[in-house]
């Protein structure tokens, strides 16, 4: 059996006849020019000394190094062997902050453009993990159950936004107490993780009683913190206008809470990563606490797995051109 395993490089065909035409062109313009030189009725010996069949091989060959490499880049693949594929991982979810507090630019483009990306670059080495996403600000909502679908998650992470909660606010624990409740319902499940992503500016909702409920059902909390702790002004951008949130004629300042976010990560073994307005890749949290971890399996099934033959067709294009290049136009003299 035999395979492309990345037809989507076959466009790269259309560029032959184009080639094909400029390479007729230039003959073209070669004859023009020499004509303008020598007439080659008049001079055979000059004509004589360059051999049609050769030039036409030339030709094939190029044509056919060029094929052979864009059939290199459609991955060909064959011999596949069936064999039984075995994920193991851990159920991950990532609560992200989407108050306007979040809007704040001490990081760029802003608390909330940063967080995106430090989620984005952990689902990019996710192998087996399932991922869920749920955001608040005053009220809480589960944007992703949990999946292994990634470009699915990386999709609706990208849409969210302040707009996607209608009540302001901060409200850590009422996110921590959906998280334990609707996600991971199962208090069976011990393979259970929460990055919870946030400035941390939060004295309603209770969430210290909520990461010890979180804890007593076996969920790890590890902890981001977002932001200046000494404050910074939130902006507003409205019809091509830029201010600054005001509250009492006083600009509004958002600090982030670091302590908070420290006794959420300490009660439930988890990991406090103060980012404040620096960069950071929580890549390192996820190989260093996360990965390691005990995982479950999380699926198995029964896999083609195919040979790469690349390199053949690869190996035939660089030949092809070697030939070409040894091979010349002039006839071989005859004494």
């Amino acid at each position: 059996m035999f395979q492309f395993a990345n037809t989507d490089n076959s466009i790269w065909f259309a560029l032959i006849p184009l080639i094909a035409g400029f390479w007729i062109y230039g003959q073209f313009r070669k004859k023009r020019s020499l004509a303008l030189y020598a007439n080659l009725r008049m001079h055979p010996s000059l004509g004589d000394q360059f051999s049609p069949p050769k030039q036409w091989v030339r030709t094939v060959l190029v044509f056919g190094s060029l094929i052979l490499l864009i059939l290199t880049l459609m991955r060909p693949q064959g011999n596949p062997v069936v064999q039984t594929v075995k994920k193991r991982g851990r159920d991950l979810v990532f609560v992200i902050d989407v108050s306007r507090s979040m809007l704040a630019e001490d990081l760029g483009p802003n608390r909330l453009g940063k967080a995106k990306q430090l989620v984005s670059d952990v689902v990019d080495i996710l192998e087996g993990d399932r991922v869920g996403l749920l955001i608040f600000a005053g009220a809480s909502a589960i944007k992703s159950p949990l999946t292994l679908d990634y470009n699915y998650f990386k999709n609706v992470l990208a849409r969210i936004s302040p707009e996607d909660i209608s009540r302001g606010g901060t409200h850590i624990g009422d996110a921590i107490r959906m998280v334990s409740e609707r996600l991971f319902y199962d208090r069976d499940n011990k393979y259970r993780d929460v990055i919870l992503i946030t400035d941390g500016e939060d004295h309603e909702s209770f969430p210290i009683e909520a990461a010890e409920e979180a804890a007593s059902r076996g969920i790890r909390i590890h902890t981001v913190g977002l932001g200046d702790p000494d404050g910074t002004p939130i902006p507003i951008r409205q019809s091509g206008t830029y201010s600054l949130l005001k509250y009492q004629n006083e600009t509004v300042k958002s600090r982030l809470d670091e302590t908070t976010l420290k006794k959420i990560a300490e009660i439930t073994k988890g990991v406090f990563i103060p980012v404040r307005t620096r960069r950071v890749d929580l890549a390192d949290l996820y190989h260093n606490h996360i990965a390691t971890a005990e995982k479950r399996e999380a699926e198995s099934r029964q896999s083609k797995v195919w040979s790469e033959l690349f390199q053949f067709f690869l190996g035939f294009a660089i030949i092809l051109l070697m030939v070409e290049a040894i091979l010349g136009e002039r006839r071989i003299a005859v004494r």
